[in-house]
């Protein structure tokens, strides 16, 4: 437990890891309402949207209206996905100062997700470094399925190592890490994240789980006795994966601050005022919040 940090910052994933896969279509004045009252919980870090296609992913159709109208305060980032060079330039033309790509570890799933094998889905993302670089803005790189793809099965750590490893060393400040089926038990995490580390400075990792079988929460704290300090959350635990079949939603970032703050680890968040939040997203898409925390308190 000596490595085990003692702040942790948590990157809200909720409106648009967390929204991608509703299937009504959510009117962009509430998507605007729930990236503004996070801003009012301590979060220092909020993915806003994703410029990708419409045709891909509709309800994410009106990223440039969210990201204009959002208010954006001092001390608080709002990353935004990028695919590809057009979804960069679009996002610049509204002024996003950091955005993320993405690639997996698995063959199978990125040629599922985006019609490319790893290696042409990083070249893809090649001219966004070159000119991120120019204009100063930040690139945060997600690598999706490390521990299990839903199409070949096991995904060989190597894998996920080299695609890490390329990533950091391209540019990317920060390199998340996301089981995006949920598939993976404590174990299995640390393992990936102890390989990971081998070659990627543990202080730009970061760890995304999802918690489609009951253990995200477990995951993290393995990965947090490791020494990682940054882990992606999504209020009322909303998400799933439009590539990704059985993929349920985020860990609830109520129920991970509450982890954290019991642990004496300090996150900088209200989390009254993000279970108030948490509860009327709930409400906005019609259902019980997925957090365990919120729910005990209601």
């Amino acid at each position: 437990m000596s490595t085990q940090a003692q702040t942790v910052r948590i990157v809200e994933v909720g409106p648009r890891d967390g929204l991608q896969n509703e299937k009504t279509i959510i009117p962009a004045a509430t998507k605007i309402e729930l990236i503004n009252r996070l801003s009012q919980t301590g979060l220092r870090t909020i993915e806003a949207t994703s410029f990708v296609s419409p045709k891909w992913v509709p309800q994410l159709a009106d990223a440039a209206e969210v990201f204009s109208a959002i208010e954006k305060h001092a001390g608080i980032s709002y990353p935004v996905l990028v695919p590809n060079e057009q979804g960069y330039d679009r996002a610049r033309a509204v002024g996003a100062v950091e955005v993320a790509v993405f690639s997996a570890a698995s063959e199978a799933f990125n040629q599922k997700n985006i019609n490319a094998s790893i290696d042409e889905s990083i070249e893809r993302f090649a001219p966004i470094l070159d000119k991120a670089g120019n204009d100063g803005v930040r690139v945060r790189g997600y690598v999706s399925t490390v521990l299990g793809c839903p199409y070949q099965g096991d995904v060989p750590l190597r894998d996920v190592v080299r695609v890490a490893t390329r990533m950091h060393a391209m540019g990317c400040y920060e390199i998340s890490l996301g089981d995006t089926i949920g598939i993976g038990t404590p174990r299995k995490a640390r393992e990936m994240l102890r390989a990971v580390a081998g070659e990627v400075p543990i202080e730009a990792l970061a760890v995304h789980f999802h918690d489609t079988r009951g253990q995200a929460l477990a995951n993290a704290l393995a990965c947090l006795e490791e020494g990682v300090s940054v882990i992606d959350s999504a209020v009322s635990g909303v998400g799933g994966c439009p590539y990704a079949k059985g993929a349920t939603g985020n860990v609830a970032s109520e129920d991970m601050v509450y982890m954290l703050e019991g642990m004496g680890i300090a996150t900088g968040i209200d989390i009254e005022k993000l279970i108030e939040t948490g509860l009327w997203l709930s409400q906005q898409l019609g259902r019980q919040t997925a957090s365990r925390v919120a729910r005990a308190g209601t």
